[in-house]
């Protein structure tokens, strides 16, 4: 009990602002494109009480979370928030700007990555000094690292309403978009589907090794620098 105590210690701040910000994000981008609807509505803020889904954003992170810490295999933890409201009407290229639109949430993501993965180094670099907070801040980092890159490739699947289906749709000519919108009811199925069958996490782990290699190049950590926030 200890153990699973600390992990949310650990991981919830990260993923809190994970989701949140990615919703962020998408209406900021929208509001760039001429839609004012998230910024009337006071989603655009990083105060993650506005962005809140009492699912999404506590109960199934928080569940999966417990999961992983108590069973073998590679931890998979994911949630959403609330979404944006986007009133596609203010947009001048709704299928284009659409597109742009959902491809913020995923590059947000990216963003909080490497700003994770700088908490990391400053941590690595106070070891020696100041272990007591070092520590803390590495496994934090690393928390934040892991879920941020995990929701943008997850994110970046072509299924609708993930990002990426958005995003294929807004490249397809408008029939073809019309006809591939008509999978956004069952897209949750395909990726309970995808889970439960092992292949999601087939699909997703090359990708995801990709960026953590990036990362890790680009700061100069460790090979293994995620390793110390899922032993034991």
């Amino acid at each position: 009990m200890e153990t699973i105590i600390q992990n949310i210690a650990i991981w919830a701040i990260p993923v809190l602002f994970a989701i949140t910000l990615h919703e962020v994000a998408h209406g900021w981008v929208a509001r760039l494109l001429g839609d004012t609807t998230a910024q009337m509505l006071g989603r655009l803020t990083v105060n993650p009480l506005k962005h809140i889904d009492p699912v999404g954003t506590v109960l199934v992170p928080l569940g999966l979370l417990v999961i992983t810490m108590v069973t073998p295999g590679p931890p998979f933890v994911f949630g959403w928030a609330k979404p944006v409201p986007v009133n596609t009407r203010n947009l001048k290229n709704p299928q284009r700007d659409m597109a742009i639109v959902a491809v913020a949430g995923p590059l947000s993501n990216l963003v909080m990555a490497f700003f994770w993965a700088l908490m990391i180094k400053l941590g690595l670099g106070m070891l020696e000094t100041f272990s007591w907070m070092a520590v803390p801040l590495v496994l934090m980092g690393a928390a934040g690292v892991f879920i941020n890159l995990l929701l943008m490739v997850l994110n970046l699947l072509p299924v609708p309403p993930l990002d990426g289906g958005r995003v294929v749709s807004g490249l397809l000519p408008p029939r073809m978009s019309d006809t591939y919108d008509r999978l956004e009811p069952y897209g949750l199925f395909i990726i309970l589907g995808l889970l439960f069958t092992g292949l999601l996490w087939t699909i997703l782990r090359p990708f995801l090794g990709f960026f953590i290699d990036l990362i890790g190049t680009v700061f100069g950590l460790p090979g293994n620098f995620l390793a110390p926030l899922f032993a034991g």
